[in-house]
């Protein structure tokens, strides 16, 4: 690799040393290394059965930068195929859900069914005369597709251990959150929350699995839940310990003092909750004994997949996915998940839930009731476009700098005058005045301190009044 420090990694495990260097989080020539050593050569997670309940049920993914089509054939059997037209590489699905009987390109209507076969070609007779087998003109599956417990993965290396031995000790975790449910079914909610984040695709793997962070970053979380009830009696303290995996998986497994609805009850949860997440435990030590069912309920586990799956079992079950687009940029794709038997339905709710203030209401001390208060983010940034001002005021109407001291001239100031004391104009807040005065002086073409700011062209183009 040419321009790259050697080494790039610092493993001395007989000194107590491991060092990255910053080179392999920022350097596209390493991405697209990665792009080729661990994503195409990995068991990549696609979706999950549930989310193709029906014959004709897809979703469309994007699996290491390739179009992916995740569907339930007529026959009830799941694929993947390339979403590409094998006639003209055009795209063939062009929704991320939904129900379909086939799938049609739309550049030259080739149509396929759920299965993948191609079924029609308009002008068929023209292709007669052997030149092609219609059967080959399918759509292309992916090397390989396969499933454990409900969970799809799939690989683009057709060489590749089978999915059972490449889970390795990751297949107990995933047990432990599908035993959750009596029928050992689970699904995924419908939607998903989608975002994309500026940082190193790596940056997101290791923080997944990482519990130092969690009291130091997130404070205000244990604070609020703290406050709202959210914690459980008996004394314990958040404690745990981390597991490799093999093939690159690990797993944060903790005992925690908040609840879980499988089955940790905590005031917060409400007394009407109470007797439902007691039966649920009850369940649970019938099923699988008190040993088992206590860590199923009441411990916690963050686990991820080698190389970008994550599955967190914490308050709630959310799968997520993560792919690097560039070096620093990647986008995340996540899901919640939960045991089928569960409908949603609240039964006796309270008469009033623990209140969640929203963000840009909170209440202060020394304010009146429903004023807003400013966060500090962005009360430190009007500062910085108040220090930016005089710098700004020396470039020109079209973001350009003036190229000579000698085109600005003074043409008078904003502030309040006796035209205005004339014509009986109130005074107005310093933060409207400027706004305002800005807002004329952009008309007149001059800055907000009274001076043309009107770029070269300007001038030359109103035969030089500007600069007069």
């Amino acid at each position: 690799m040419s321009g790259l420090p050697d080494p790039l990694v610092v493993d001395d495990r007989e000194a107590g040393i491991f060092r990255v260097h910053r080179a392999t989080m920022t350097s596209e020539e390493i991405r697209a290394l990665e792009q080729q050593r661990v994503f195409d050569r990995s068991w990549l997670f696609v979706g999950h059965e549930s989310e193709l309940a029906e014959p004709g049920e897809y979703r469309r993914r994007t699996i290491a930068g390739r179009s992916i089509m995740f569907v339930r054939g007529d026959d009830g059997e799941i694929r993947a195929f390339h979403n590409t037209c094998p006639h003209r590489g055009a795209i063939v699905c062009r929704h991320d859900e939904g129900t379909a009987k086939a799938f049609q390109c739309f550049y030259h209507a080739w149509t396929f069914d759920t299965r993948g076969r191609l079924v029609g070609i308009p002008g068929k007779d023209a292709y007669e005369g052997g030149c092609f087998e219609q059967a080959e003109r399918s759509l292309k599956p992916v090397a390989r597709l396969e499933e454990y417990r409900g969970f799809w993965f799939l690989s683009f290396d057709a060489e590749i251990q089978p999915l059972h031995d490449y889970l390795a000790g990751a297949r107990e975790f995933l047990d432990v959150l599908i035993d959750q449910s009596p029928s050992g079914r689970l699904k995924v909610v419908h939607g998903s929350h989608r975002y994309s984040m500026r940082a190193n695709w790596k940056l997101l793997a290791e923080n997944s699995i990482d519990g130092y962070h969690g009291l130091p970053t997130h404070q205000t979380y244990f604070e609020y839940v703290a406050e709202a009830g959210g914690l459980g009696a008996g004394g314990k303290k958040l404690y745990g310990r981390g597991y490799a995996l093999g093939n690159g998986h690990a797993v944060v497994e903790y005992w925690s003092p908040w609840g879980r609805p499988v089955a940790r009850w905590v005031p917060q949860m409400g007394e009407h909750a109470r007797p439902e997440i007691e039966a649920i435990r009850r369940d649970l030590e019938e099923r699988h004994g008190p040993e088992r069912a206590e860590r199923i309920a009441e411990w916690n586990r963050n686990m991820l997949i080698y190389p970008n799956f994550v599955v967190n079992d914490i308050m709630s079950a959310t799968l997520r996915t993560f792919f690097p687009v560039q070096a620093d940029f990647m986008e995340v794709n996540a899901w919640a998940v939960a045991p089928v038997e569960e409908t949603g339905a609240r039964q006796d709710p309270p008469a009033q839930l623990p209140r969640v203030p929203r963000p840009g209401r909170l209440r202060h001390p020394r304010r009146r009731r429903g004023a807003r208060v400013v966060p500090d983010r962005l009360r430190r940034r009007r500062r910085a476009v108040q220090r930016r001002e005089p710098r700004d005021a020396a470039r020109g109407a079209h973001g350009r700098r003036a190229p000579d001291a000698g085109l600005l001239a003074p043409v008078g100031g904003a502030d309040r005058g006796p035209r205005d004391r004339r014509l009986g104009r109130r005074p107005q807040p310093r933060r409207r005045q400027r706004r305002v005065a800005g807002a004329q002086a952009r008309r007149r073409g001059v800055s907000g301190d009274g001076f043309a700011v009107a770029c070269a062209n300007c001038v030359r183009a109103r035969g030089g009044r500007d600069a007069a």
